[in-house]
């Protein structure tokens, strides 16, 4: 019969590509994590991970649908021991969060430091990454999203509006002279991000005197996965750049940086928090989201 500890050693399996990862998890060393995994197939006469390069390993079919049944019992449990901890009107449980890195430093850290601070019982993981839309789903109980609205199984609840914008520096536009329309911008150095797998060069637009939609593809002379090194690149003069609101209203309210086509819209990137339907559920979320609701009650950067 597998063991609760059988199922928290192949999520904490599935979350790793290597047994020595797993094993820095779990606070073992990488031979007892072997011993482990062998144990645990003999125990179920399957194959659960095949080895790939590098000491690397990859879950099977069955280790995948091991791993996934494995997060919703783990769940569940979670779930009922708040249910019967909510009894006593306390919140508490674990929370793993993921978050984009400059917005997550910024503005979801110290909201999550005010939480823990009047909740001591819960303990929060905080994974800061720019690679969003590559990660599963079940292995968190909430995303927060700095970007346009994509379908998803998951419920989204908006936290905060989020304008984007075109900025450049005034040396920049001093140097080479006003952009009329999106048109203009194959003429010059455009920065562009790379995040999400979005093509980084396809700029969009809306406005003009129809209100149309217009695509410009955009010459990206400089090029990065940071959003933080863009915004730099862009207050040296070196081109213009597409940055959210909350990112960049200081350096527009002193004067450090200037937006460009102001009548001309790029998409809405609202903050988001994403949320399946079994952590949406669970009180702890729930006062978490509450928390994050309130701390943007008032918008920072506007």
């Amino acid at each position: 019969m597998l063991s609760i500890q059988d199922l928290e050693f192949i999520v904490a399996l599935a979350r790793n590509t290597s047994l020595a990862a797993t094993a820095r998890e779990l606070g073992v060393s990488p031979p007892a994590v072997s011993q482990r995994l062998a144990a645990l197939e003999e125990k179920l006469t399957l194959r659960l991970v095949e080895r790939t390069g590098k000491a690397g390993v990859l879950l099977t079919s069955d280790g995948e649908l091991l791993a996934d049944r494995a997060i919703n019992i783990l769940d569940d449990m979670t779930n009922l021991t708040d249910e019967m901890r909510d009894r006593q009107k306390k919140i508490v449980g674990r929370i793993r969060i993921l978050a984009p890195v400059g917005f997550g430093r910024h503005h979801i850290a110290p909201a999550i430091a005010d939480f823990r601070r009047a909740n001591p019982d819960v303990s929060i993981e905080l994974t800061l990454t720019n690679e969003l839309g590559h990660l599963p789903d079940n292995s968190w109980d909430m995303i927060i999203r700095v970007a346009p609205l994509l379908d998803s199984s998951l419920i989204a609840v908006q936290l905060a509006p989020n304008s984007r914008m075109l900025c450049a520096s005034p040396d920049w536009l001093k140097a080479n002279g006003p952009i009329n329309k999106p048109e203009d911008l194959t003429k010059h150095c455009c920065i562009s991000i790379r995040e999400d797998g979005n093509d980084e060069s396809l700029w969009s637009f809306t406005g003009g005197i129809e209100n149309a939609t217009l695509n410009v593809r955009v010459p990206s002379w400089l090029s990065t996965n940071d959003g933080e090194v863009a915004k730099a690149w862009a207050m040296a003069g070196l081109g213009i750049v597409q940055r959210s609101e909350w990112d960049v209203a200081d350096e527009l309210k002193s004067g450090v940086m200037v937006q460009l086509l102001p009548e001309w819209q790029l998409p809405e990137a609202p903050v988001v928090a994403l949320l399946s339907s079994r952590s949406h559920r669970a009180r702890r979320i729930q006062s978490l989201l509450d928390h994050l609701k309130s701390s943007f009650k008032t918008i920072p950067w506007r």
